[in-house]
This record gives structure tokens, C-alpha cells and sequence, in this order.
């Protein structure tokens, strides 16, 4: 029997310096970067979302960059079907393999799998707005109770969403949606190593608020302009990520760039709040208390990965 192949899964708040501990190991070991970050996926959406230029990368290989269109749809299950294919590649050609970590989701959906459960279907979906907004949520509440009793029993009456998206399932399938979740099927053949940065708080809120004002120096507000002459959809996810919107609305309404800055900066510290909230709960994690690009930091994640 084979023994596993080792997956190496660095995970850090935004600008803990997961890119640079990645790099410096990929480097090192023979590896090769898979980036797990739900912003990165999309094209055209650079310097706000980290991406790191060609220079940056130091001739390192990088995965899972540019993925999709804007305007598309991309879904954790998206990404973990071509997250496992490519980490196998990695492997197959005898490299390392170096998940760098923003996006917990992604990372669950990778290690742990999803469940199986149906596309959307737009058609459908509106079908069912329409229902709602004719007759209240509540009248999609009391078809999923006929449909599926402990799905119903887990949902608000007032979410449309999540009723929506159960009375897909159920129309689709056929069977409830309560009974086709939980047949999940992890990552196989893999050792799993994980590496978690921790800065202090202080300390990651000054990096931060640097790494904010190095992207707005960077061109920033010139990549904004650049999407808008582009006709992308101000509806379009991406235009949901930190900072664009406000950018976007500099832009556009007039709006002061040193009333936005600030906004940019507090709504990166809560994120990064959020992240380190999401990353606590990760199990098996070796938690370094610094940033990726400091040596001390470098030599104890070799110490820890190196076979």
C-alpha cells in the first residue's frame, strides 16, 4: 500500500504572510502554491484581492488563480473539484503541494467534502420568488413542513433564502433535503499538515492598514476605473469584495478617497476578525505566533513540515 501523499495547508488571517511562508517553503521542499481564497478565482480582480504579480510569485508556481468570469457563478463544490485534481497533479510530478488558506469554506469543502446535493436552477428559483412574494414566505414554510417535516423544523419561517434553496432540493430530487445532507466524502490519500499564522492583534491591524495604503499607491483606484470602462455588473460578486465597493463609489458618486480609505481599512480588520474566529475552530493546527515573511516564523513551519 502507497503511502499517503503529504498536503501542506497554511492558514492565516489577510496579510498574516501566508504567500511569503508558502513561498519561501515551496522554495525549499520542491512545492508548488494552490491559493484557497474565493476572491483570487476572479479574473480582472487584482490588487484589492492580494493576487501577487509574477515577481512576487519568485518563479514559484502558483494554482487556482483566475479561474472565472466576473459575472460567473463559482461554488465551493467548483472549487474543490478542481482543487483535488490539481493537488493530485502536484503530486503525480512529485512536487509538494502548499494550500494557502483565506477562504474557510473553500478549505472545508476540500478536506471534508460536500454534500451531494442538486445544481440551481434559476427557473425554478424564481418560480418560487414569485410564490413568496404573492403569499409570504410562510406559504413556502408550510410546503416544505408536507415535504420535508425536519428540514422545515430548521428553517425559519422568514428565510426565504434557505426555504428556497430546501424546496429546490426537494422538487429536483424528489426526496428531502434533510435527508441527502451529511453523505460527505472527505479528501483521500492525503497526510494533511496544517500551519496556522497568528500574529497579535496590534501588530496584524498595522500590517493591515500598511497593506491598504500599498494598494491604493499600488493603482488601486485605476484598477477600479478599468472595470467600470469594462461594463462589469456592479451586481457581480466580486464587486462585493473589500474595498471595491467603496472605491467603486469614489468613483462613480464623487466620493472622497479619504472618506473611503478609512472604511477600507476597519472592514479588512473585521474580516480578518471573522477569518481568525473561522480558523480557531480548525482542528490539528500548529499555531505560529508571527507573520510568514519573519525567519523565526520560516524556520519553525520547515521544522514542522520537512519529512
Amino acid at each position: 500500500m502507497n503511502p499517503p501523499h503529504r498536503l501542506l495547508v497554511i492558514l492565516g488571517p489577510t496579510a498574516s504572510g501566508k504567500s511569503a511562508l508558502a513561498i519561501h517553503i515551496a522554495q525549499s521542499l520542491g512545492g508548488e502554491v494552490v491559493c484557497c481564497d474565493s476572491t483570487q478565482i476572479y479574473k480582472h480582480f487584482d490588487i484589492g484581492t492580494g493576487k501577487l504579480s509574477p515577481e512576487e510569485q519568485k518563479g514559484i508556481r502558483h494554482h487556482l488563480i483566475d479561474l472565472a468570469e466576473p459575472d460567473e457563478v463559482f461554488t465551493a463544490g467548483d472549487y474543490r473539484r478542481i482543487a483535488e485534481h490539481t493537488i493530485e497533479d502536484i503530486c503525480d510530478r512529485g512536487k509538494l503541494p502548499i494550500l494557502t488558506v483565506g477562504t474557510g469554506l473553500y478549505l472545508r469543502a476540500l478536506l471534508e467534502g460536500l454534500d451531494e446535493l442538486p445544481e440551481r436552477s434559476e427557473a425554478l428559483r424564481q418560480r418560487l420568488r414569485e410564490r413568496a412574494a404573492e403569499r409570504g414566505s410562510e406559504y413556502l414554510h408550510r410546503v416544505l413542513r408536507r415535504r420535508d417535516p425536519v428540514g422545515a423544523s430548521q428553517i425559519a419561517a422568514q428565510d426565504l433564502h434557505k426555504l428556497i434553496r430546501a424546496l429546490e432540493i426537494c422538487f429536483l430530487t424528489g426526496k428531502p433535503a434533510s435527508h441527502l445532507r451529511g453523505n460527505r466524502a472527505g479528501l483521500q490519500g492525503f497526510s494533511v499538515i496544517k500551519i496556522g499564522l497568528m500574529p497579535s492583534r496590534e501588530a496584524l491591524y498595522r500590517r493591515i492598514d500598511s497593506r491598504v495604503e500599498s494598494m491604493l499607491a499600488s493603482g488601486w483606484v485605476d484598477e477600479v476605473r478599468g472595470l467600470i470602462r469594462m461594463c462589469i455588473p456592479s451586481t457581480s460578486k466580486p464587486f462585493t469584495f473589500l474595498g471595491y465597493a467603496q472605491i467603486r463609489e469614489h468613483i462613480l458618486n464623487g466620493r472622497s478617497l479619504e472618506d473611503a480609505a478609512p472604511k477600507i481599512r476597519q472592514s479588512t480588520r473585521r474580516y480578518a476578525k471573522r477569518q481568525i474566529t473561522w480558523f480557531r475552530r480548525e482542528h490539528d493546527v500548529h499555531l505560529l505566533s508571527g507573520f510568514g515573511d519573519e525567519e523565526c516564523i520560516q524556520r519553525e513551519a520547515l521544522r514542522l513540515v520537512s519529512p
